[in-house]
Formats: structure tokens, C-alpha cells, sequence
């Protein structure tokens, strides 16, 4: 059995953590999104209007069907030290770089909009630690690919 690097648990810990929040938070709501605000993880369009909440069931049906899976092969492969991992989990990191970003832009220019009023301190709290999180993530996957290339002068 090959001992784990710390590295790799800073990849799966937090990952599999992010993937399961995906699931209760997004996954449940893209089929029910009343339920997701009943549960507490969508805001209702009382908080954010009806297009507000077009646009956030539009996010949480993207993350199922398309960023959850993403996230799953790419850190099954990752566990498994599949030569795919790097583009799944890759292009996971990619999403999950991307929508902090829109998040806090969004609650950022919606401030003052009518229809609009919610408390965005904790997107402030858990969004940029999830970004740093992808960025070093997509960072080490980078560097892994780089270490390769030099091992391997053929490719």
C-alpha cells in the first residue's frame, strides 16, 4: 500500500466535503427548487425576484448534469491515480473557480436592486476560501502535468 502525500488528502478532503454540499444544495433543488428553499440552501424569489431564482435553479441544474459528475470521475480518478483525472478533475476545478466568482459579482451588483435583499456575509465567508481552495488545487494538477512532461521528453 503507497503512503498518501499531504497533498493529495488537501484534494480529496475538501473535495469529496464540496461534493457532497453540491448534492444537498444544488442536485436536490434542480428537481425541486421550493424544496431547496424550504431547506435553506436557495434563496427564495421573495430574496432574490423571480429571475433571480431563474438564474439559480439554472446553476443548480448545470451542477447536476454537468459540474457534480465532473467533480465525482475527477476525484474518483484522483483516489484512483487515473492519467484522466488531470482533465476531469480539471475541468471541475475550472467551475469551481468560475462560480464564486459570478456569486459575489452578482450579489455585489444586485445590491441595491429592487427585489433584491440578501444577506451576502456568508458568500464573503465560504466563496473565497472555496476559490483558493480550486486555484491551488488547479495549481498542483498544473505542476504535476509539467513534472511529467520533463520525466517523459517523448510527449
Amino acid at each position: 500500500m503507497t503512503t498518501r502525500k499531504f497533498e493529495f488528502w488537501l484534494v480529496q478532503i475538501p473535495g469529496w466535503l464540496l461534493l457532497a454540499y453540491l448534492t444537498y444544495a444544488q442536485a436536490i433543488p434542480a428537481f425541486n427548487y421550493e424544496l431547496g428553499v424550504r431547506m435553506g440552501t436557495q434563496e427564495s424569489a421573495e430574496q432574490i425576484t423571480e429571475v433571480g431564482t431563474a438564474f439559480w435553479y439554472g446553476f443548480a441544474f448545470a451542477d447536476l448534469v454537468i459540474y457534480i459528475p465532473l467533480l465525482a470521475a475527477g476525484l474518483i480518478g484522483h483516489w484512483r491515480n487515473r492519467p484522466w483525472t488531470k482533465v476531469a478533475l480539471g475541468a471541475a476545478l475550472g467551475i469551481t473557480l468560475y462560480w464564486p466568482v459570478v456569486v459575489l459579482a452578482a450579489a455585489v451588483d444586485a445590491r441595491d436592486a429592487s427585489g433584491w435583499a440578501i444577506d451576502e456575509a456568508p458568500f464573503w465567508v465560504v466563496l473565497p476560501i472555496i476559490l483558493l481552495w480550486a486555484l491551488w488545487c488547479l495549481w498542483k494538477i498544473a505542476c504535476s502535468c509539467r513534472t511529467a512532461a520533463k520525466s517523459n521528453p517523448d510527449h
